[in-house]
């Protein structure tokens, strides 16, 4: 009894055995479909981001502290050098305002002897009593006190009014001194002005710009901007115009970077061509396209064939040698742009690659 239950398991383990290895013969194969090297054109790219901003923006000050008085244009509207954007109404400061009166009576007084010590001494001069030298002296004495006068009025007017006399260009008046497109105005009707002195910038009353004339300004990280060079094409998109990207060449990189968030960051600027059928505005955020390097029409490799050594971290592929054979093969490659890769050596164009389509054990054997 016992010999039959040790044949009997027996006679039951070998057909199990039968029975798996009958479907492990059943089991497909593992079909790999193959590629070959292709021709292509490789670059290197890398994005700065940053805007677009006027090459020229100037900024109108007044030449006089005061009032808002009232404002004739607005953002947005073509002027012309000379155009008047403002006026100012002064607010005279009541100290210097006293001292002008105070120098006005003080040289009226000085006028009037002036003018007693000249009539005398033309009485004197007409009788031949003193000579011309003495009565020239007077002359000369009385015209300049009268010149005091008058420069010392003037000076009470500037203070009170901003202007003397009828001066058509008042310094209460404020003009563009370029041509070009008001980008802002940011003070309103009412609102105290600053005038710009040596002390202080003053205040801004408008700025002004010549929006044909548009520059890139933007960072790149300072890996890549020892690849750069100066007149460079460029190709700058903007946020706010999807659909349309403008060549540009850049004209800046800046000597020193500045660190942001742990990172050195370099400045720089570039020369947009403009297109007529968009209008671009000021401080629209733009990306710029920069190529770092080009290869025109290499042979070059799919980098979806390649496979990397978990050891050695450097790239194979397996090249057909037989129906469902293949053999391993190192390859070399240079410059890559995420899809192609520049491929130096390992393959030729005649070699037929595995498509990596299924992971399988074999692969992972291949790697280790």
């Amino acid at each position: 009894m016992k010999k039959i239950l040790i044949f009997g398991t027996i006679a039951v383990l070998l057909i199990v055995v039968l029975l798996w290895f009958g479907k492990k013969n059943k089991a497909s194969v593992i079909e790999y479909t193959t590629d070959k090297l292709i021709t292509a054109t490789i670059e290197n790219k890398t994005v700065a981001t940053g805007k677009v901003v006027p090459l020229e923006e100037v900024e109108i000050k007044p030449n006089i502290s005061g009032i808002i008085d009232e404002i004739f244009l607005e953002e947005g509207v073509i002027v012309k050098k000379g155009d008047l954007i403002a006026t100012v109404r002064v607010v005279p400061n009541e100290q210097s305002l006293n001292a002008a009166k105070g120098r006005i009576s003080s040289v009226e007084i000085q006028v009037n002897n002036a003018r007693i010590s000249y009539e005398r001494s033309k009485s004197l001069f007409d009788k031949g009593v003193i000579p011309r030298q003495e009565f020239e002296n007077s002359e000369l004495a009385y015209d300049r006190s009268k010149q005091d006068l008058a420069n010392a009025q003037s000076d009470y007017q500037i203070i009170l009014k901003g202007s003397a006399g009828s001066s058509g260009m008042a310094n209460t008046n404020i003009r563009a001194t370029t041509t070009g497109m008001i980008l802002e105005i940011p003070v309103k009707e009412g609102y105290q002005v600053i005038q710009a002195n040596n002390f202080n910038a003053g205040t801004t009353i408008a700025s002004i710009a010549d929006m044909s004339k548009m520059i890139f300004e933007g960072k790149v990280d300072e890996a890549e901007v020892g690849k750069l060079s100066v007149g460079i094409d460029l190709e700058v998109g903007l946020g706010a115009i999807e659909e349309k990207k403008f060549p540009a060449e850049l004209t800046f990189i800046a000597p020193k970077g500045t660190e942001e968030n742990g990172a050195v960051q370099f400045k720089i600027k570039a020369d947009v061509e403009l297109d007529e059928d968009y209008f671009v505005r000021a401080n629209y955020s733009a990306n710029a396209d920069i190529v770092l390097e080009k290869k025109d029409s290499i042979l070059a490799i799919k980098e979806s064939l390649l496979q990397f050594d978990k050891k050695t971290e450097k790239p194979y592929v397996e090249i057909k040698t037989g129906e469902g054979v293949f053999e391993r093969r190192d390859v070399e490659i240079g410059l890559s742009d995420g899809i192609n890769a520049e491929l130096i050596s390992g393959v030729t164009e005649e070699d037929e690659i595995k498509v990596w389509n299924k992971a399988s054990k074999d692969n992972d054997n291949n790697n280790n």
